[in-house]
């Protein structure tokens, strides 16, 4: 399953810099996937109307039960009130018992290199949970 499309829910501010969040969730088997996927379709429709939210991305790998997301704010702050937001944070709390694994990595990024290439977001989440199993 190819990568969905980037979608620019705000415009950003040219010059500015973006505060990008890379995921990565495996959840515990293939009868876990459709709750997964469920779940997170509220999630994704309230991030595209999410004040702050500059761009976002779901690389789905269903059969593999890998999903990851990658996303730019206007800031932390705008980030951090979208998680703490309905329906993303009772999402969060419904699919954490299907949950393997969870990957989570940030960095800031010159908006002028939106969006960001998913090459760079999975080479970024894998040096995470490298640096997160010698924790």
């Amino acid at each position: 399953m190819p990568a969905l499309p980037w979608v620019k829910p705000h415009p950003a501010r040219p010059g500015t810099v973006a505060y990008v969040m890379a995921s990565r969730f495996e959840v515990r088997s293939l009868k876990d996937v459709p709750r997964f996927l469920l779940k997170t379709v509220a999630a994704w429709q309230q991030v595209r109307k999410a004040p702050g939210a500059l761009g976002v991305s779901l690389d789905a790998h269903p059969f593999q039960r890998v999903f990851c997301t990658l996303s730019a704010w206007e800031d932390r702050d705008a980030l951090y009130t979208f998680a703490q937001t309905e329906p993303h944070r009772g999402v969060m709390s419904a699919i954490r018992p299907v949950m393997r694994t969870s990957t989570f990595t940030f960095w800031d990024a010159p908006v002028a290199d939106l969006p960001i290439d998913w090459a760079d977001a999975r080479r970024r989440l894998d040096e995470q949970a490298a640096s997160d199993a010698r924790a």
